[in-house]
């Protein structure tokens, strides 16, 4: 199947999914019926009518399934692995240990944010580790499980973007060296890091909420609920039925180190792993050349099933599960992914109905291009809409990757002093639309990692972007008239600070009156 151009039906798949999403908080029948229509869009236009369009939606599916293989491995890994160290009475210890340690709910949330910025090879990795190892933790502190989806969230692509070892540095700085031979990519990316506003402002804001719980809007009304009457999961859910994992039979001889060992070995291993998919120990190469090399699908399923290995070892010797029930844990948590896998391959779909079928990143692109601004407001510009085509297409990799050959040269023609501010604002605004987007992979491995219904995550998620992404939006302003970096981001974070402050002054007073 070849792309075809459209025009303005390109924005409709994604709109229309994004919206239904926001709408009925239901997000696979959304995404369905977005890949659908995305579908008969381009069978009509190529001489094929409803069965067409049914045909080239399951096609796409199946190759999207194909791509990302290595991917949904990884997650039953993982899966598996989670439900064996739960079983093995890991997590329970682990629990117990970690609360009478961290006794606070500001301790329990720094925690888990720092650990977020720890973890920045990769964004995937990040969502599911932190959402596995603090979970205990923060259920006891009585925090919303939006909350902690939050948190794992705003740590992991806002982190991956400004760190120049992951796979995300390596993908922008090869995408910069294609697009302008005069640019150096590594030196760019760097340049970039501190013009990068909405990762910076999102660092600053979590840490923030988590010192001073400044809630507004519906993450309030899930922390209240949370706090008073210790409702982690959510507000209305009444659902009395029990999950696979919560009716599993746990052992009471775990200990800490069953969980922190299987953890760590995931970790370590999927690392070295990167470095040996990456080349690395082929020799002649760097640490950062391997890591900008590597494929990360791979990767992690190497590592995730050196971690279920190490778990073998360490669980059946010691007769804390019988090897019948290890199986069984295997079979128990890849079923408790099945809810991810489907999210995710339709995520993929209509991504690929936007990049592959439609030339919707283009025709968005093709528009920027063409319009004639001031030079002055090309930052706030190319932030605004790497911000929308990330949020309609679900993903900061395919926005950027769309976007900088066209900043780059339109930079290079009316405005060269302002090309390192405009690539930042590129990948800002291409990880703020991912941060929030329904469809996004990121947000869905973070409702997933946290245990929290998805939607839920997404609604409470989106005043805290758009509120941070309002006062980035002020800073390229400032920063296309003035290139001062101190004015530009202490305006944004004095102005984040200020409003922060009015919002939860706001919320607290809607809940006087109710």
């Amino acid at each position: 199947m070849e792309a075809i151009d459209v025009g303005w039906l390109s924005l409709i798949p994604p709109l229309l999914a994004i919206a239904l999403a926001l709408i009925t908080k239901e997000v696979i029948s959304s995404l369905l019926i977005g890949i659908f229509a995305g579908a008969l869009i381009y069978a009509t236009h190529t001489g094929g009518g409803i069965v067409e369009a049914a045909s080239v939606t399951f096609t796409l599916m199946s190759e999207k399934i194909g791509e990302n293989a290595s991917i949904l491995i990884f997650l039953g890994l993982l899966g598996a692995l989670v439900a064996i160290v739960t079983m093995a009475g890991g997590s329970r210890a682990y629990g117990n240990w970690a609360a009478s340690k961290i006794k606070t709910r500001q301790g329990a949330q720094l925690a888990t944010s720092a650990l977020g910025c720890v973890i920045f090879i990769d964004d995937y990795f990040n969502c599911l580790t932190i959402g596995t190892v603090m979970r205990p933790v923060t259920d006891k502190q009585r925090i919303s499980r939006v909350k902690l989806a939050y948190i794992i969230d705003a740590t992991a692509a806002p982190v991956c973007i400004i760190a120049p070892i992951s796979s995300w540095a390596a993908s922008v700085i090869s995408q910069i060296e294609s697009s302008s031979p005069r640019l150096n990519g590594m030196d760019t990316f760097l340049s970039a890091i501190p013009f990068n506003l909405y990762a910076i402002l999102t660092i600053i804001m979590v840490i923030i909420l988590c010192i001073t719980n400044l809630e507004f809007g519906p993450m309030a009304k899930f922390e209240r609920a949370a706090k008073e009457n210790g409702q982690v999961e959510g507000i209305n859910n009444d659902s009395q039925e029990e999950d696979e994992l919560a009716r599993m039979k746990i052992s009471d001889k775990g200990k800490v180190f069953d969980l922190l060992i299987p953890i760590c070995a995931l970790i370590v291993f999927s690392i070295l792993a990167m470095l040996y998919v990456g080349g690395y120990f082929n020799g002649n190469m760097s640490i950062g050349e391997a890591f900008g090399n590597t494929d990360a699908g791979p990767a992690l399923v190497l590592g995730g099933f050196a971690g279920l290995i190490v778990t073998f070892i360490l669980f059946i010797p010691r007769r804390l599960i019988t090897f019948k029930e290890f199986m069984d844990g295997i079979g128990i948590g890849v079923r408790s992914m099945v809810g991810a896998f489907i999210i995710l391959i339709l995520a993929w779909s209509i991504s690929g109905v936007c990049r592959e079928l439609l030339n919707t990143g283009v025709y968005v692109g093709d528009l920027v291009a063409n319009s004639s601004m001031p030079p002055e407001l090309i930052p706030a510009i190319i932030f605004t809409v790497a911000g929308f085509l990330s949020f309609a297409m679900g993903t900061s990799w395919g926005t950027f990757t769309i976007l900088i050959p066209i900043v780059a040269v339109v930079c290079e023609q009316i405005a060269p002093d302002l090309i390192i501010i405009s690539i930042a604002a590129t990948l800002a605004g291409s990880v703020l639309g991912d941060h929030c987007s329904p469809i996004s992979d990121t947000t869905i491995l973070s409702s997933t990692g946290a245990g929290c219904k998805h939607m839920d995550h997404v609604s409470t998620q989106i005043p805290y972007v758009a509120v941070v992404g309002g006062c980035c939006l002020v800073g390229y302003l400032i920063a296309g008239f003035t290139q001062n970096l101190i004015l530009t981001l202490g305006v944004s974070i004095g102005l984040l600070l200020v409003s922060l402050f009015i919002l939860h002054r706001m919320s607290d007073k809607k809940q006087e009156k109710v």
